[in-house]
């Protein structure tokens, strides 16, 4: 068992164990300046990862495939739920996969966090982990991100029967058992809310984990703080 160390706030670095019966999933879309950062900070611990270029007119394949990762590409842009689908699909058919983890290519994501998320699956033996950035208060979203993610939220959970405190929330763990059973067809933002009805329908059990998504100034500069937040609410209103 191999392992990387990650580094606590006055603490010694802890040594966190590779996990090698799972895929991390990428949905890549024109993120050509980070993806490779990315990729090189998840593959000590996670050594398969495929991103899945969705139509990008910038380099993020070729950054992400020199970072070390398998890449599936999309001829056009199809969205991220297709990406998604393209990626899960391709995922939970590989050899030795025991789990799929779907983690955001633009650095909003931890590592360390998609790490603890499959231990729990593993420990507990849970089916689907979602993460949710509203379980503890590292994330700090801004007043009016949180009221239109709270709000799909709600959406989400009318519409699905699960109670969700985070459904729009890219990093998740399913179990490859569960992942069979996804096939998304919403290509744009309420694939998030087609996830959680699908794995809600498969019965299977399931938990939330506190995770921390940071908002960085590269995120911010492509709009991501605010306007993907309120395509979400338009996307389920008008889906």
């Amino acid at each position: 068992m191999h392992s990387s160390d990650v580094a606590t706030e006055g603490r010694a670095p802890i040594p966190l164990p590779m996990i090698e019966d799972a895929w991390l999933v990428v949905p890549l879309y024109n993120e050509g300046a980070v993806v490779g950062d990315v990729i090189e900070e998840a593959l000590p611990l996670f050594p398969h990862i495929v991103c899945v270029d969705d139509g990008s007119t910038d380099d993020s394949a070729e950054r992400a495939h020199e970072a070390g990762a398998t890449v599936v590409r999309h001829a056009v842009n199809l969205g991220q739920g297709a990406a998604l689908q393209t990626g899960i699909a391709f995922a939970r058919e590989q050899p030795g996969a025991r789990y799929v983890v779907t983690f955001d290519a633009d650095g909003q994501h931890q590592v360390e966090d998609a790490v603890s998320m499959v231990e729990l699956a593993r420990r507990e033996d849970l089916a689907i982990v979602f993460g949710s950035r509203f379980l503890d208060d590292r994330t700090k979203p801004g007043l009016l991100k949180r009221l239109v993610l709270r709000a799909a939220v709600t959406f989400t959970n009318l519409s699905t029967g699960l109670r969700l405190t985070d459904a729009h929330n890219g990093l998740r763990v399913i179990r490859v058992d569960a992942a069979r059973e996804l096939e998304l067809t919403q290509d744009r933002m309420a694939h998030a809310s087609e996830i959680v009805l699908q794995l809600g329908r498969t019965r299977l059990p399931w938990r939330e984990h506190p995770v921390h998504v940071l908002y960085t100034d590269y995120s911010k500069s492509k709009g991501q703080s605010l306007w993907n937040s309120v395509n979400i609410l338009v996307d389920l209103i008008f889906k």
